[in-house]
């Protein structure tokens, strides 16, 4: 590659007028997903979100965050979700479906409807890790996110509104 070759690069710029976004965070764990929300919160307040542009939703456990963000995001009202939850190994293999089903559903739903959807989820072994993600050694991954979701946000925007699936596509031309 030459000096002389650069391509155009994209990405978020940091201005948040116009933009609102949603937190989904997961009552189930909340010694550490209040952590992780308070985080998130600072995070978009530090990029210039007024709070009346942030609504929270909570919901019962990590396995309800994907339906939730899929209705916010599908709602039109939000430039980004961020999916708040904590899940914590146990002995049985609940912790392995779960973690991956979220994560999962979190991923479709983004697909699904083109909002960004900041994926903070902790799946942790122990609750020490937990700990430490939400404010300690790790930092906080709550606030990881908050950014995350201020430049993802913009980075959609720019982009413009996303484009039509192809088999809308089909359906809507008329036969020749």
């Amino acid at each position: 590659m030459t000096e002389a070759y650069q391509p155009n690069e994209l990405r978020g710029a940091r201005d948040v007028s116009g933009l609102r976004f949603g937190v989904v965070v997961s009552r189930f764990n909340s010694f550490i997903t209040e952590r992780l929300l308070a985080g998130a919160l600072d995070a978009l307040e530090r990029g210039g979100v007024p709070a009346a542009q942030v609504d929270v939703a909570r919901v019962p456990g990590s396995f309800e965050i994907p339906l939730a963000a899929k209705k916010m995001a599908l709602s039109g009202r939000y430039g980004a979700v961020i999916a708040i939850g904590c899940i914590l190994r146990g002995e049985t293999s609940h912790f392995d479906y779960i973690a991956s089903e979220v994560s999962r559903g979190v991923m479709l739903a983004q697909m699904d409807t083109g909002v960004p959807i900041i994926f903070c989820v902790l799946t942790c072994d122990t609750l020490e890790q937990a700990i430490d993600r939400a404010g300690l050694k790790g930092g906080n991954k709550g606030s990881e996110a908050g950014q995350a979701a201020v430049e993802m946000a913009q980075f959609a925007r720019g982009l413009g509104k996303p484009a039509v699936s192809a088999s809308k596509a089909t359906r809507s031309r008329k036969p020749r």
